[in-house]
């Protein structure tokens, strides 16, 4: 019977044992699991925030080229003025101060800051 015994004894410790096994190796599996859903997870916040990067950057870089297309519009406008003779004499009388025969320049100055007297 202690043979008996012993046999009861060593099929109870098989079974202990592979419950231990079986709850280890479903532990493992769900770290695992969990392990490889961070790992995606990382993968996505990652990727958001580099679409993110690229939203902001794309819009300042649109802006950038609305304020580029509206000072090309101005400096075109300024050039035709600027060709046309009669739009040009506004420019010389400013820069260059050349006036036409029959013509002078009027320099008007600001008047002086008023000054209280005590």
């Amino acid at each position: 019977m202690a043979d008996g015994g012993t046999r009861a004894d060593r099929k109870e410790q098989l079974k202990r044992t592979r419950r231990v096994l079986r709850l280890a190796g479903r532990v493992t599996g769900a770290a695992i699991l969990f392990l490889i859903s961070t790992l995606i997870g990382a993968q996505y916040v990652r990727a958001i925030g580099e679409n993110l990067a690229a939203v902001h950057e794309l819009a300042s870089i649109r802006a950038d080229i609305t304020t580029l297309e509206k000072r090309r519009d101005e400096q075109q406008r300024e050039l035709l003025r600027l060709r046309d003779p009669e739009g040009a004499i506004p420019e010389i009388h400013d820069r260059l101060r050349l006036v036409r025969p029959n013509e002078a320049l009027i320099f008007i100055s600001p008047q002086p800051a008023a000054t209280a007297h005590p």
